[in-house]
């Protein structure tokens, strides 16, 4: 059963984080305040939707149940069960009257975009609420083309001209996209229905402005700051909030630390090092950049770097994963099948991993799990167990050739699991190590921000069926060493991104 779940979480781990808000606002002080909610995390609904820049977002949302939040009367916040996610979303209005869409709040992308009643031919706009222009009085049609493309998809359609509403602020005249054709894989199954890009103007598509430079220019905000509030308390409903014109002190402790924006387009700041269990790495050397971006939610950075990372903290790939547990869970068996003299693929049958094919030899098997993921008359799970199965016996049988002890043939063995390559890039952790574990700090300017295992790991699934996912998944960009800091880091620090000034800001979450 462990190596069954486990397996499915190739699928639902490529994909993960979203958004989703209700508000609570006050126009007369200048600051609008939205309740992030959180999205739970489970097998049937993580494999969702990816829309990612350069492969690095992660969406998802929930419907939820509304509620007053009982400090202030004028606020409305959704609430949703909390799992230790990483996924939050919120609610906007656009049109006269408004017409509701659940959104990524993205500090990563600039283009606020949700489906249009035209998206006719992707089946994606079916499954979300869609712009009907002719319903709103305040709509005004610009109808130039645009796409947008992320790493795993795209979107194109029109841009259109209309008001949106979030919280109890309307801004006038924003430019938005009417999505007609969403990626099929990317947006299929995801649950929120557009993004709110909350970057810098340089990187929004078609030089459109992004609707927090509207908000500013209006003059809807007294502060040109927004913060960012991400729940990481498991026990609690509330998944977070985006304060837009100040900040919640409820939310952090101590003083903010600030670091500058080094290239505008994203909230890009410098990262000196990278520390584990307080020693260097020496990933860096004053060399690392890094992007504050509220619609990944893991941590993303080079491939070599994030190896090293994993190793040090005792992660593993999934096929690596997935090799090791065959050894764990069989490893006996096919070491006494082996020995009574059986051959590697009939060991395989009567062990129960491998249904009987004569007509198939080791390698074809081989080729046919790693090349094409599925083979006829049985799952892409079978199929993989079967495979590392036969690899496993044979691995044993060659060094049972050369007389070999069974301890150093079993150790032989979990090092050549360890070496498997690793495609999807996903690594593992073994739940029950997870207190046990370093702690990982990105050092910011001259100060460290460390995060504990319990930050860093996703926990998927519950009770016996529990997998826990490094945090920490490889992103490579040519010529740089670029981290993406998403939901995992802003969960641990209370995050403002001050416009104004140029700068982000960082305290301890509370």
């Amino acid at each position: 059963m462990a190596a069954s779940k486990s397996l499915i979480i190739i699928a639902l781990y490529s994909w993960l984080c979203s958004s989703s808000y209700s508000f609570e606002a006050n126009s007369s002080e200048g600051l609008l305040r939205i309740g992030l909610k959180k999205r739970t995390l489970d097998f049937d609904s993580v494999n969702a939707a990816r829309i990612s820049r350069a492969g690095d977002h992660y969406y998802l949302r929930k419907k939820g149940y509304t509620r007053r939040n009982q400090m202030d009367s004028k606020a409305e916040i959704i609430y949703l069960k909390n799992y230790l996610d990483t996924q939050y979303y919120g609610e906007i209005g656009i049109g006269t009257p408004p017409q509701k869409f659940m959104v990524v709040f993205d500090t990563g992308s600039s283009n606020l975009w949700v489906p249009s009643s035209k998206c006719l031919l992707s089946i994606n706009c079916y499954f979300h609420s869609r712009f009907k222009a002719r319903l709103s009085s305040t709509y005004t049609k610009i109808g130039i083309p645009c796409k947008i493309h992320y790493g795993s998809g795209s979107i194109s359609g029109v841009f259109s001209l209309d008001n949106v509403k979030a919280g109890d602020i309307v801004v006038q005249d924003q430019e938005f996209v009417e999505a007609r054709k969403e990626g099929f894989l990317a947006f299929l199954a995801a649950q929120f229905d557009g993004v709110l890009g909350l970057g810098f103007e340089d990187i929004a598509v078609g030089g459109a402005t992004p609707l927090w430079y509207n908000m500013v220019g209006q003059g809807h905000v007294a502060q040109q700051i927004f913060s960012v509030w991400l729940n990481r308390d498991p026990t609690s409903t509330v998944g977070g909030e985006i304060v837009f014109g100040g900040l919640d002190w409820r939310h952090f402790r101590g003083e903010h630390s600030y670091f500058p924006v080094t290239q505008l387009g994203y909230w890009q700041i410098e990262v000196v090092d990278i520390h584990v269990a307080g020693n260097s790495t020496g990933l860096c050397d004053h060399d690392c950049e890094a992007i504050l971006d509220t619609g990944t939610s893991f941590l993303a950075g080079p491939t070599r770097a994030v190896a090293q990372i994993n190793h040090a903290i005792g992660a593993v790939g999934i096929v690596s994963f997935e090799c090791q547990t065959v050894v764990s869970n069989y490893g006996n068996r096919i070491w006494e099948y082996l020995i009574s003299g059986l051959r590697p693929e009939t060991v395989c049958v009567d062990v129960g991993l491998c249904l009987y094919n004569g007509s198939q030899d080791f390698s074809t098997q081989m080729n046919k799990t790693f090349n094409n993921g599925t083979e006829k008359g049985s799952s892409a799970n079978e199929t993989a167990l079967c495979t590392f199965c036969e690899m496993i016996a044979f691995w044993i049988q060659m060094q049972l050739k050369q007389q070999k002890a069974k301890d150093r043939i079993f150790k032989y063995v979990d090092e050549l699991c360890e070496k498997l390559p690793n495609p999807l890039g996903k690594y593992f952790i073994d739940c029950d190590k997870i207190d046990n574990m370093p702690h990982v700090s990105f050092v910011i300017g001259n100060k460290s921000f460390p995060l504990s295992p319990q930050q860093y790991i996703v926990r998927v699934g519950e009770g016996c069926s529990t997998i826990c996912v490094s945090g920490f998944v490889p992103l490579d960009i040519p010529e740089r060493r670029l981290w993406i800091l998403g939901d995992l880091f802003m969960g641990a620090y209370h995050t403002v991104f001050d416009f104004g000034n140029l700068k982000v800001g960082f305290a301890k979450a509370a």
